[in-house]
């Protein structure tokens, strides 16, 4: 494996969706929120201009995508460190602990990693406010202490809520806050459904993992509530997210249109059904990677019917 291809499977790219798809839903929103121009670039946009902001999205996307990259490097380099990484693992293989990269060189690659989320939430911060610095800081914080530090929450069950909270509601409401600095209520609703299909993907690897997490003594929540609750976690996950979306929708309470996210359901169906009733590696890495995919397309569609509401 050349190096560049290592460094490329230790960002895990089949899960980097997670990063993408709420600045996808926060810039849908700031664009269905004016339509007399087609975007602004100075802040803040003046009366009767569109809000978004063709900048803020991009910068957002590329921060976004980096934070994401360091969490997994970090992961990456921890868990080796941690021995949860052993040769019985099913899935990709773990750079660290297969010694394809060094600790020294991944924590590296953390930092820079880092220094590129950094500069874009600087730029952010410039045209947004100070609370950007805030969320940035929080998050690296809370993404070095998911299996890293004395005492890893990764470990102990609550994964899934940090990707709910900075996957779903932070990175959802943050991209739409960058845009006018406002935070309206819709960037709340469909942050829930963005976090909620986040946190799938994170459970769907966790249930291939229960095996060799539990001979790690790493306690996950899959490892804490068995396979059968975990898969039932999965699908109430992902079928959740869709009722959200339309109730949302059709209550008004966000723009009418995100209802097309519900086209995505024959998506989900074979994917929950593998879940659900699949132990083999092979398939509950095609789930993963599935989930991944599903995400996309519920945020694009989502994202689509912010924009045309």
């Amino acid at each position: 494996m050349s190096e560049a291809r290592t460094w490329l499977q230790a960002a895990r790219p089949a899960t980097l969706w997670a990063s993408l798809v709420p600045v996808l839903v926060g810039g849908g929103l700031a664009w269905g929120a004016g339509r007399e121009s087609i975007f602004c670039v100075t802040a803040p946009c003046p009366a009767g201009e569109r809000i978004f902001r063709w900048d803020a999205f991009f910068v957002t996307l590329i921060a976004a995508l980096a934070m994401q990259v360091a969490a997994n490097f970090s992961n990456d380099a921890s868990d080796a460190r941690r021995g949860a990484d052993s040769g019985e693992r099913i899935g990709p293989v773990r750079a660290v602990a297969a010694g394809l990269i060094t600790p020294r060189s991944m924590w590296t690659g953390v930092g820079l990693a880092f220094g590129v989320a950094v500069a874009g939430g600087v730029y952010l911060a410039v045209i947004a406010g100070p609370i950007i610095i805030v969320i940035g800081v929080v998050s690296i914080l809370a993404t070095l202490g998911y299996v890293g530090g004395p005492k890893p929450y990764g470990y102990r069950g609550l994964g899934e809520l940090f990707v709910f909270v900075f996957f779903g509601i932070v990175a959802t409401v943050g991209s739409r806050y960058v845009h006018d600095s406002t935070a309206p209520a819709a960037a709340w609703l469909l942050a829930i459904p963005v976090g909620l299909l986040a946190t799938a993907i994170l459970v769907a690897n966790n249930i291939r993992d229960i095996e060799t997490d539990t001979a790690a003594e790493k306690r996950t929540l899959a490892v804490l509530i068995g396979r059968p609750a975990t898969a039932r976690l999965y699908t109430g996950l992902v079928y959740g997210a869709f009722v959200a979306i339309a109730l949302f929708a059709i209550t008004g309470w966000t723009p009418r249109w995100t209802v097309l996210a519900i086209l995505a359901v024959p998506q989900a169906v074979p994917i929950v059904r593998t879940v659900r009733t699949a132990t083999d590696g092979a398939s509950l890495i095609r789930a993963l990677k599935g989930t991944a995919r599903l995400q996309l397309m519920v945020g694009l569609l989502v994202a689509l019917g912010a924009v045309i509401a």
